[in-house]
């Protein structure tokens, strides 16, 4: 709440060094992002220090982690126990470190593929179901579905209809195995293994994983500008509540 510590600011005030609309701003009052204005005599709100900075760090948490967890997380910062609101923040750190550990892999492995020539197999490298899904550490259900999926389609030997991956084949199923783990959906690889077999699309691969290694950095600096804003929200808080609860 304002006090004689704290700027008094109009709702527009507000908005313009947040960079929001006024609307925004009363939305975000109204979600409980913003603690409730206090209002003047004629009916007009009047905002303080803790306002602006929880604007600013939901503006930034939103770029960080999305829209819903950054209201959760600002709420928590009002609300208290502080310990919830650390724990919360946490969370989407260790999210994003998991997500930098993933990229790691999926660049080295998308590096060692691109390396192997397509057509650099052997003939004794052919397999069935059950010896390819266990060179891959996959379910045999998993390759049928690629094999519905068209991603990766084993010949049948006639009369039975059993499936046998050829080596080219089973070199297809390395690389859906290994894009797969990296993060790549279903749909982009129906497209993208036509041009891997063609020697095109290691660009089309290497493009999608600078762009997600340059999410994450933008994601983590929004979370580094969260932090001073939150600072400010709890120091705030603190200052009108002293004795908030710290744990639960």
């Amino acid at each position: 709440m304002p006090t004689l510590k704290s700027p008094v600011m109009r709702t527009v005030d507000v908005a313009r060094r947040a960079g929001y609309s006024v609307q925004q701003i009363r939305n975000l009052e109204r979600d409980g992002v913003l603690p409730p204005a206090a209002r003047t005599t004629a009916g007009y709100r009047v905002y303080g220090e803790v306002h602006l900075n929880s604007a600013l760090a939901y503006r930034a948490l939103a770029a960080g982690t999305g829209p819903v967890e950054a209201k959760r997380i600002v709420r928590a910062a009002h609300a208290g126990p502080i310990a919830r609101l650390l724990a919360l923040l946490d969370a989407v750190h260790a999210g994003l470190d998991r997500e930098r550990t993933d990229l790691g892999l999926a660049k080295e492995a998308a590096g060692a593929i691109s390396a192997e020539p397509i057509a650099d197999v052997r003939p004794a490298d052919a397999m069935g179901v059950a010896e390819l899904a266990a060179a891959l550490g996959v379910g045999a259900s998993t390759l049928r579905h690629w094999d519905a999926e068209g991603l990766v389609i084993p010949d049948r030997l006639s009369g039975r209809g059993t499936r046998r991956y050829s080596p080219a084949q089973v070199r297809d199923a390395r690389i859906v195995h290994q894009l797969r783990s990296a993060g790549y959906r279903i749909d982009p690889l129906r497209t993208l293994m036509p041009q891997l077999r063609s020697g095109h699309g290691w660009e089309t691969v290497e493009a999608a994983l600078a762009a997600r290694e340059a999410s994450i950095e933008t994601r983590s600096r929004a979370l580094l500008d969260a932090s001073a804003a939150l600072r400010a929200v709890i120091d705030l808080a603190d200052q009108a509540t002293p004795d908030r609860p710290t744990s639960a």
